[in-house]
């Protein structure tokens, strides 16, 4: 993994414009003493802002006994800081119009806020006060802990959100990057506050952390409100972490854990995921699987949905997904259907991917499928929370902001010669079958 971090004090400011972006702004990162990375990209014809805190910390960092830890931690941070309550936070910001949330991924978390351009240095100093001075307080973790549990059970009664918690679990076993996000309800029941700040204290460091800001903006007036607002954690002389290059727990990419597993679950579908071990995201052929996933699953035109739904009738929704980690991947296909249709789906599900690997898709499907790849990344970035999550991952991910024209033109780059490499590569690599619905635990032995 790349990153502009190093092991060395970062003793003052430097900025480097890295990118122009469309519509006429431009990309520029700024590393402060302690090595803060405040990036951003500027779109001048908008009125709001957002902006967003990225920490490497995520689920594949916790012990077993730290499950969950992340996810809970971003709950706690919301609760009240050294001069703010929960409530204050809320006001604050329903007082100017803003959104102000966070979400937690296996490798990061992130604190985000979207207001009016004139209410940016509010949103900073917001985000940047939840993120370095949260109490966290026995009887917060203790109220909101119950908040957790619902959560969780909320995704147990989801069973399409359940079945791709199940299916990386079933992949990469139980080192951490095969746990789910949310833990477990043990794990959650038994955190204390001890651990949770514990945790909180080693992982929320300053040098470790991006700013992403994007919409109506000045980067320099940006720099002068976050520098202000982390001043007192900057420490030049602390030497910054060198980046993560695995993570807690090795990730597996042999077999599966668990060839077939089945959640017993009283449903009127079936959830269906059949998949393997995909790409790291750091991977150069990870363009090329894009292309396959979108060919194969993406759109209405793919291979899935046209066997699956538009032939036979048979289900909803079908697609296929890849994800890329820092040193592992999955890829999978997914379908919902009748219980009483889940054999005949699976079979397709089957005959596709192996068709897919020895190399049928046409020039004519990949050619859509880079297609679908091109207009899902542009179009997905037509406002100023998109811009600042994009920057801002690929800053916390690379150590680098990968400009949009050469994204496409990785993607243009892909040849038909690329893609059956990949197919042949990845689809013939030891799958896992995870179904949940009305089903035995041996009902779907030997079937994958």
């Amino acid at each position: 993994m790349t990153s502009s971090r190093s092991a060395r004090p970062v003793s003052r400011a430097t900025t480097r414009r890295l990118d122009r972006a469309s519509g006429g702004g431009v990309i520029t990162r700024t590393v402060l003493p302690g090595g803060l990375r405040i990036i951003t990209e500027a779109m001048p014809g908008v009125r709001s802002a957002s902006v967003g805190v990225w920490v490497p910390v995520g689920s594949r960092d916790e012990s077993v006994s730290l499950a969950g830890t992340s996810h809970f931690l971003e709950h706690l941070l919301f609760k009240g800081t050294t001069t703010r309550s929960a409530l204050d936070i809320a006001s604050a910001m329903d007082t100017v119009g803003g959104e102000f949330n966070a979400f937690t991924e296996k490798e990061h978390t992130c604190f985000y806020a979207t207001v009016l351009d004139r209410d940016l240095d509010l949103a900073i100093d917001m985000i940047s006060d939840v993120v370095l001075n949260a109490t966290i307080t026995a009887q917060d973790v203790d109220i909101e802990r119950g908040v957790v549990l619902e959560e969780i059970s909320m995704r147990d009664d989801d069973p399409g959100d359940l079945v791709h918690d199940e299916f990386s679990t079933a992949l990469f076993g139980s080192v951490p990057l095969g746990r789910p996000i949310l833990g477990t309800e043990d794990s959650i029941r038994t955190l204390t506050r001890r651990q949770i700040h514990g945790y909180y204290k080693r992982r929320y460091t300053p040098d470790a952390m991006v700013v992403s800001v994007a919409g109506n903006i000045e980067h320099a007036e940006v720099v002068r409100t976050v520098r202000r607002a982390f001043e007192a954690r900057l420490d030049p002389a602390v030497p910054t972490l060198p980046p993560r290059a695995g993570a807690t727990g090795a990730a597996t990419t042999g077999s599966p854990d668990r060839p077939v597993h089945v959640v017993e679950d009283d449903t009127e579908q079936a959830n269906l995921v059949l998949g393997c071990h995909g790409m790291s995201r750091h991977d150069p052929r990870r363009y090329a699987l894009g292309v396959l996933s979108s060919a194969l699953g993406g759109g209405m035109s793919s291979r899935l949905f046209q066997r699956v739904r538009e032939e036979r009738g048979l289900a909803y929704s079908v697609y296929s997904f890849s994800s890329g980690f820092a040193d592992a991947g999955q890829f999978g296909v997914y379908a919902g259907c009748q219980p009483g249709k889940a054999d005949e789906v699976l079979s397709l599900m089957v005959e596709e991917l192996d068709s897919v690997a020895a190399g049928t898709l046409t020039p004519a499907e990949i050619e859509r499928g880079k297609g679908q790849m091109r207009g899902g990344i542009v179009l997905g970035l037509e406002d100023a929370g998109s811009r600042m999550t994009r920057i801002g991952k690929s800053e916390i991910a690379y150590g680098d902001v990968i400009g949009l024209d050469e994204v496409l033109a990785n993607i243009d780059a892909v040849t038909d010669a690329d893609v059956a490499a990949v197919a042949a590569d990845v689809l013939s690599r030891s799958r896992c079958l995870t179904v949940v619905g009305p089903f035995g635990a041996h009902d779907f032995d030997g079937a994958v």
